[in-house]
């Protein structure tokens, strides 16, 4: 299986991944959470039906036709401009994390259905991060089997801007690595962590995997949402 990589062309499974999702008005980032993105589409404090409708075109072009961030900048000040909006945070941040949050989770999930074809897993951590998480380099070459549990907390994007991957493997390449078989996972310790102190509704806390950012424990394709809503992990 011929192995994609973060900003190559767009493919199928991640296209059809991206349209599947509903829009979503929202007033923070933490109406919609974790697993929850499965489904939804949001551009957070974006509040007006039509002004979700013209993100949504906008990271469209940007997911199926390949548009650079730049391009996606112009049309997200032609929408600002047009509804003024009114958002947190500098304008090259936000654009940076809605382009980049989109494309990442639309690309995993496209790849978490290309890789059910490979039995084992393997984690790569991205060695041109400017700001390396300790975790992650951590897990970098870890092999686990397809259906260990670990990657349903731990498929990556892991957070903001985190660039890992996992590529797929089979049993021969195990045996070039020098491995009898998968790796042990690594312990998951869980700790809270207080999301939304600017939200309209106030702060909560959530229990999430060190390592990973409060809203990515959970693995972009992989039918998290339904586990979500029946009170799986």
């Amino acid at each position: 299986m011929a192995d994609a990589a973060y900003g190559s062309l767009p493919f199928k499974e991640m296209i059809d991944f991206f349209r599947r999702k509903l829009n979503v008005p929202t007033e923070a980032w933490t109406d919609i959470y974790a697993a929850e993105h499965e489904w939804a589409f949001t551009v957070a404090g974006a509040n007006l039906d039509a002004m979700v409708a013209d993100f949504r075109e906008a990271v469209t072009q940007a997911i199926v036709e390949g548009a650079t961030l730049e391009t996606f900048r112009q049309s997200f000040d032609n929408i600002v401009a047009k509804y003024g909006w009114d958002y947190n945070g500098g304008r090259d941040w936000r654009t940076r994390v809605i382009y980049e949050t989109n494309l990442n989770t639309s690309y995993a999930a496209g790849r978490w259905d290309q890789l059910q074809a490979a039995p084992f897993w393997r984690y790569e951590h991205s060695d041109w991060v400017e700001n390396p998480r300790h975790q992650h380099v951590m897990w970098d070459g870890k092999v686990l089997a397809r259906d260990d549990p670990w990657w349903r907390t731990h498929y990556p994007p892991n957070g903001w801007g985190c660039q890992c991957k996992v590529i797929g493997l089979w049993p021969r390449d195990l045996k070039q690595l020098g491995k009898s078989g998968p790796d042990e996972a690594p312990k998951v310790e869980w700790v809270d962590r207080e999301i939304g102190k600017n939200s309209p509704t106030g702060p909560r806390v959530v229990r999430v995997p060190s390592g990973i950012d409060p809203g990515f424990e959970y693995a972009p394709g992989s039918d998290s949402w339904r586990a979500y809503k029946s009170g799986g992990q």
